[in-house]
């Protein structure tokens, strides 16, 4: 018996699934009920999120099919599954309102130019290994321009649950859409607005059912099926109501559509390098952040490579775009489902998006069929997970710099656009930390020392450590092989930051995953500036001012 359970347990710890077309013979049950799983959240959510970015709703289907069937074939991000994310239906609806100027068929074919130019950046940027980057925003800023991204999606998606025609909308910012909800509850089309309800309670209320048989269906799938149930018998598919189309347009997939390429023929304007540049930055980062993340849920300690699949993401965004679909990125709800549903290899993925390819094509008359407002309530439901109270109160843990960064990252991005709200949230970070007397020749460089005891690599921090002279650390630490001991010494280092606290502590992870050790010390002089592991925090004994 001893035996027995000291090899299982072995197995457990050393096994990993087989990569390639292996991994698809030894792993393909497996793979296949997961894909089927998340194919059923895919759906309804990839139907919603291309609506709310003004693409028609059929394209987000077809964005997960190409993430699927395509992509999976370049990255090795094993457990990630790729598709459309509600946190660029910003970038992506601003592309089209912005670059057609009240034409949505212009701007849509325009914003398909720039998706297929951003996914030759991203391709580019991943062969030039430079997705480290990613790791130089502070991570209260990112947190607050996600929070506001989701305050942005309800702020629209509220009006559409109540049936407030669209164009009634149009042209608004979020700060008028917030405004303008009492207004619109109390002009609301009753028929509508129960649907919205309806589909409402079942997404924030379905945790809360204690039948497991039900538990293990998808939310935004009973929306689905519930809303097309109450949208006929409500006769919704009569004459419009208040001059608009209650039930959704899903368009119809056609390889005519190659707008991808006659968007670039268009002028290249500053308003279309600015797209360019959000679907790159923020799409690639998005993807990068739900990489990180998956790979610590990963039960069998696989670390991606994160330029490869920044690679693998941009060509896909460049498929996508020719197809007419929006840009993708590795989807943090869809990859968390798939390692809870038992995946093992990247062809979850491929699996996903063939059920996806499945469903367009014996649903299309069904999906006719699906109200606007059940596709609203699930973007509703996203949009307050962005900037749900929890993140508010898990900020205010961490530390109150860090929910004054987060806040000004909000009320930035409301104010401006997402591009202005990430470089204010920045901008202020850096000024919290200089009034805490970080030293303005600390702030792009990083002055350490590197030596070795014995088997231990040592690393001594002698300048304050924050995130924009992080870099410097990562790239040190990454040369140190895998497998080996390392120290990090934060006794010299008169302060350090959130984010090097929230980096350090990732890698760290990562490290000892792949069967190395790492441990941090120096930090018994310091003051924490609040209870959370990860606050920033100022060595008493040292002198920063000067």
């Amino acid at each position: 018996m001893v035996l027995s359970f000291n090899v299982r347990d072995m197995r457990s710890v050393f096994w990993k699934p087989a990569a390639g077309f292996k991994g698809f013979l030894e792993n393909w049950k497996s793979d296949l009920l997961s894909g089927f799983l998340v194919s059923l959240i895919a759906l309804p959510l990839s139907l919603g999120i291309a609506g709310a970015s003004n693409f028609p709703p059929v394209m987000g289907v077809i964005t997960s099919i190409v993430g699927g069937l395509f992509v999976s074939f370049f990255t090795n991000s094993e457990l990630t599954i790729k598709g459309p994310a509600a946190g660029l239906i910003v970038v992506a609806a601003g592309a089209v309102d912005e670059l057609g100027r009240g034409d949505a068929v212009a701007g849509w074919h325009l914003a398909l130019g720039a998706i297929v130019i951003a996914g030759i950046f991203q391709m580019v940027i991943g062969a030039l290994k430079w997705p480290q980057f990613a790791d130089f925003f502070p991570w209260s800023a990112i947190h607050g321009m996600l929070a506001a991204i989701g305050i942005i999606i309800m702020s629209k998606q509220i009006h559409l649950a109540v049936g407030i025609a669209p164009n009634e909308l149009r042209g608004k910012g979020p700060l008028e859409l917030i405004g303008m909800v009492p207004h619109s509850i109390m002009n609301m089309e009753y028929h509508i607005a129960i649907i919205g309800l309806v589909g409402l309670m079942i997404m924030f209320g379905w945790q809360y059912l204690s039948f497991s048989i039900f538990k293990k269906m998808p939310p935004a799938l009973v929306v689905l099926i519930v809303s097309v149930g109450l949208g006929q018998f409500f006769h919704l598919f009569e004459p419009a109501f208040r001059d608009f189309k209650p039930l959704i347009n899903p368009g119809e997939f056609s390889l005519s559509y190659n707008a991808g390429f006659s968007g670039i023929t268009g002028k290249l304007s500053l308003v279309f390098i600015k797209y360019v540049a959000l679907f790159v930055v923020f799409g690639s980062l998005e993807s990068l952040l739900t990489v990180k993340a998956v790979d610590l849920l990963d039960p069998y300690k696989r670390t991606s490579d994160l330029s490869r699949d920044v690679v693998a993401v941009g060509a896909g965004n460049m498929m996508s775009g020719i197809l007419g679909g929006l840009p993708m990125v590795s989807e943090v709800v869809r990859s968390t489902a798939n390692v809870d549903n038992g995946a093992k290899t990247r062809w979850a993925n491929l699996f996903h998006s063939l059920f996806l390819l499945a469903f367009v094509a014996a649903l299309a008359p069904v999906i006719r069929m699906v109200p606007v407002a059940a596709l609203a309530t699930m973007l509703i439901f996203v949009g307050f997970r962005l900037a749900s109270p929890s993140e508010f109160r898990n900020m205010y843990h961490i530390g109150k710099d860090q929910l004054i960064i987060f806040l000004i990252t909000i009320i930035a991005t409301l104010s401006t656009n997402i591009l202005v709200g990430i470089l204010v949230g920045s901008l202020t970070k850096l000024f919290i930390e200089l009034c805490q007397g970080v030293k303005l020749s600390h702030i792009f460089s990083s002055d350490i020392q590197v030596y070795s005891e014995g088997e231990v690599f040592c690393l001594n921090i002698l300048q304050a450590a924050i995130f924009t002279n992080y870099l410097t650390l990562k790239k040190k630490l990454e040369r140190i092989p895998q497998g080996k001991s390392i120290r990090l010494d934060f006794s010299e280092a008169p302060y350090v930051d959130h984010t090097v606290m929230q980096n350090i502590t990732r890698f760290k992870s990562h490290y000892e995953q792949a069967g190395g050790k790492m441990e941090l010390i120096g930090f018994e002089n310091y003051q924490v500036l609040s209870d959370h592991p990860l606050a920033s925090r100022r060595n008493q004994c040292l002198t920063v001012i000067g």
